[in-house]
């Protein structure tokens, strides 16, 4: 199996819970014996997926078909992931009480507010990095001297942002903390922000989630815009399984349609997602010219690795650059950003670290 396959084989693993044409084609596929699982493995922790792939094969009963010692191994790492998650709503759970008792009411975003929004039939799909949570600008301040004074702390100086307060950690939680006032970079903040995400914001058990319609739109944000991903035309399953589940609880083309600048990328990210999840109807996208154009980009990258390799390096670079120049850009108008300029371009480590990521050192 080349990586195409691999991950083309994945992604319709993911819908077997929910797509009965994708349930037959795949039990079809693992009857065959055709399937190289050490790519499976690898291509599936890759994209952080991998207790999803376990929780719906064993959905389906399809176990059956896989190495013994794999699905010991696939279980076992569920079952700490599962363990991991519990541990992460109850510290959510904690947040959300600590900061309603202060009159601060949070809305919890990405995997966290998914688990407690209750997407997943089993919260062992979702592998979860950070707790994160957005705030009214009244509230935002307010919110990082309630966390700091209950005991959370900056590991490490980050680099400033206007987004969020750099990442909390607390001794005993298993989870970082990320305060949030916005959810994108400053092109897109007037078209989502905590404004337009609040007014259908759902309640549930207690805890303020985003609606669907914005949960979808976010996973696809967290990938395109935040992740560059419209930039490097690739795809994280971790956030297109999001995006699948979620078209099972809302239009996902009149979400992505509810917006401005940011329904092309948006809408090019559904196309993908209904090519690499075997035309899903509820992932149905409009056929557009820029859609169109996205899609052969995006397909190229399996048809002609060779033509493209050098492309990811440029497109890496290109944004490195662009980033720099709006740091330095910041550091004349805002201290923090000078003081955090200069601890970098006085450290002789950093600069290894960017050139290795660069890839134009070793």
């Amino acid at each position: 199996m080349n990586y195409k396959e691999t991950l083309f084989f994945i992604a319709k693993c993911l819908t077997i819970s929910l797509e009965e044409k994708n349930r037959q084609e795949i039990e079809k596929q693992l009857k065959s014996a055709s399937i190289d699982w050490d790519a499976v493995v690898k291509v599936s922790t890759a994209h952080y997926v991998f207790p999803s792939l376990y929780c719906n094969l064993q959905r389906a009963d399809f176990l059956q078909y896989l190495p013994h010692e794999l699905v010991s191994y696939m279980e076992h790492i569920t079952d700490i992931n599962r363990g991991r998650n519990q541990q992460i709503l109850k510290q959510a759970k904690e947040l959300n009480n600590l900061l309603l008792a202060n009159n601060i009411r949070p809305i919890f975003l990405k995997g966290t507010g998914n688990l407690l929004a209750g997407i997943y039939e089993d919260i062992a799909e979702r592998m979860v990095g950070d707790i994160d949570f957005i705030f009214s600008n009244e509230e935002y301040s307010k919110a990082i001297t309630v966390l700091i004074e209950f005991g959370y702390y900056r590991k490490a100086p980050s680099l400033p942002t206007n987004r969020h307060y750099s990442r909390l950690i607390k001794k005993g939680s298993i989870a970082a903390v990320e305060i949030h006032k916005e959810l994108l970079i400053e092109k897109y903040q007037n078209e989502f922000n905590y404004s337009f995400v609040e007014k259908d914001s759902q309640v549930i058990k207690g805890v303020t989630v985003l609606s669907y319609a914005n949960k979808l739109n976010l996973s696809i944000i967290a990938n395109q815009i935040n992740d560059n991903g419209f930039y490097y035309k690739t795809m994280a399953l971790r956030n297109a399984y999001d995006v699948f589940l979620l078209s099972k609880k809302t239009n996902s083309m009149a979400a992505v349609n509810v917006l401005d600048k940011l329904t092309n990328p948006l809408n090019c990210f559904l196309a993908a997602c209904y090519e690499v999840f075997n035309t899903v109807d509820s992932l149905a996208y409009k056929n557009t010219k820029k859609a169109a154009s996205y899609l052969s980009a995006f397909n190229s990258q399996f048809a002609n690795p060779i033509p493209t390799k050098s492309k990811p390096k440029s497109i890496k670079i290109y944004l490195f650059i662009k980033v720099r120049l709006y740091i330095i850009l910041k550091s004349i108008i805002y201290k923090e950003y000078r003081v955090w300029l200069f601890k970098r371009v006085t450290d002789k480590n950093w600069y290894k670290e960017k050139g290795m990521q660069l890839g134009i050192k070793k």
